[in-house]
């Protein structure tokens, strides 16, 4: 039997930070016998039927520790094709002493700019670290593999431009009101454009979980009040997103690690604008570019300028010429395909 150990937190479709992991789950899904999810909850459980939720929540971390060793050792009888941790490097720490003397792979997937201890010892127990690029993993290692970020193109089908008809051009930003986003930035690179003529708007979405997101979601808010170009709204669930992409003229991001708002974005064929260098190739040729420079407002304010210069046919077709790049290169197949080949 073909099986896949998959490690997560939450599995929940309409979390609106971790929704896009059952996208990941399913894929995998397609091309193994099983996949079991060991997570410490699960919000929905609508996967596939060759799917098994195993929880290891617990009130203490200890408790929580000592459970998920017995569920994990539990799992690898059959023997998995591979154990695959999604974005929490400690699970991937406590996973090796029981995975690594199987000779199973274990295999970390990772997309964030914190290369912290726990990171650390993550790389150095794992078989394989799994990213977007190698430029989307925090440390030099020669266990990264770029797979791409696994984005569901049927949860984001392509979208018609709306025509501007008059009314501002929209710059859209989604996800945690985390200050490395720099999304007073963005603010500020509309703010620019505007100076220099063009009629533009931001929209800025997202969730607010500890106290310094809260703390700069309330900064933003205060900015909002000083700009009546600027809007601050709260959480998406997952499964409304498309209908909120649908509303951007542009989508932008501004964050130190690749961001999947990017990719969700062009697979709605929505133009986007990006800082991070790992879009490079994603962007390749399209005129007007794409990518800025971070701590640059007056980039981003240039792209916004020649973005909404364009009629609303021309930036369809850049919208559907990334689309079709997400498809070939960041797909949740290209993801699933991937793994597979490297537990093979």
């Amino acid at each position: 039997m073909r099986r896949i150990v998959f490690i997560t937190q939450i599995v929940g479709r309409s979390h609106p930070n971790l929704g896009a992991t059952v996208a990941k789950i399913e894929a995998l899904a397609r091309q193994v016998d099983e996949v079991v999810v060991l997570c410490r909850e699960a919000v929905e459980t609508d996967l596939p039927e060759n799917c098994r939720v195993r929880y290891f929540e617990a009130h203490t971390q200890l408790r929580r520790g000592a459970r998920f060793a017995r569920v994990l050792n539990e799992e690898m009888s059959p023997r998995p094709l591979a154990v695959v941790v999604h974005m929490v490097p400690l699970y991937a720490v406590l996973a090796a002493p029981i995975v690594r003397p199987r000779r199973v792979p274990l295999m970390l997937w990772y997309t964030h700019w914190k290369g912290h201890v726990v990171v650390r010892l993550s790389d150095f127990v794992c078989t394989y670290v799994l990213s977007l690029d190698e430029r989307s993993y925090p440390l030099h290692s020669r266990k990264v593999r770029a797979i791409g970020h696994g984005i569901d193109l049927r949860e984001f089908p392509c979208q018609p431009s709306v025509p501007l008809d008059g009314r501002p051009f929209k710059v859209m930003s989604l996800g945690r009101y985390s200050p490395p986003k720099l999304l007073e930035e963005i603010v500020e690179g509309v703010r620019i454009a505007r100076d220099r003529g063009v009629d533009a708007c931001v929209e800025l979405w997202g969730t607010a979980d500890s106290p310094d997101q809260h703390g700069y979601k309330r900064e933003l808010e205060e900015l909002a009040e000083r700009r009546d170009f600027v809007s601050v709204g709260g959480s998406i669930p997952r499964t409304e997103l498309p209908a909120v992409y649908a509303q951007a003229d542009v989508v932008a991001s501004d964050f130190i690690s690749p961001d999947k708002i990017v990719l969700e974005a062009c697979s709605s064929c929505r133009p986007v604008l990006a800082s991070h260098e790992s879009f490079d190739t994603l962007f390749a040729g399209i005129e007007p570019p794409l990518l800025y420079e971070r701590g640059r407002p007056d980039t981003l304010a240039d792209r916004v300028e020649r973005l909404a210069g364009l009629s609303d046919a021309e930036r369809q077709k850049i919208g559907e010429t990334l689309r079709e790049r997400v498809r070939h290169m960041h797909s949740v197949e290209t993801w699933a395909d991937a793994i597979l080949r490297l537990a093979s």
